[in-house]
């Protein structure tokens, strides 16, 4: 399998296996024991950049503060109604 669709899997299913993760190092913890368990036969190298590449999608994709949860600070000017 190369490394793309690797990455792609990994960033699909990161809401599951990564479920309350809020740090990087954490993340990056799981994912290197996702590809222990799924992938064996990669080399550290490899690892090593298909870690990289899938938590810089997830940074990108504000997954580190989505798991985090949002503060009432971050919901802003949110209209409420109380109707």
């Amino acid at each position: 399998m190369e490394r793309k669709s690797i990455v792609a899997e990994i960033c699909d299913q990161a809401d599951d296996f990564l479920e309350g993760v809020a740090k990087r190092e954490d993340a990056k913890a799981g994912i290197a024991e996702w590809l222990t368990i799924h992938r064996p036969g990669l080399s550290p190298d490899e690892k090593k950049v298909i870690i990289k590449e899938a938590l810089s999608i997830l940074e990108e994709e504000e997954f580190f503060s989505a798991a985090a949860g949002a503060d009432d600070d971050d919901l802003g000017d949110l209209p409420i109604s109380m109707e």
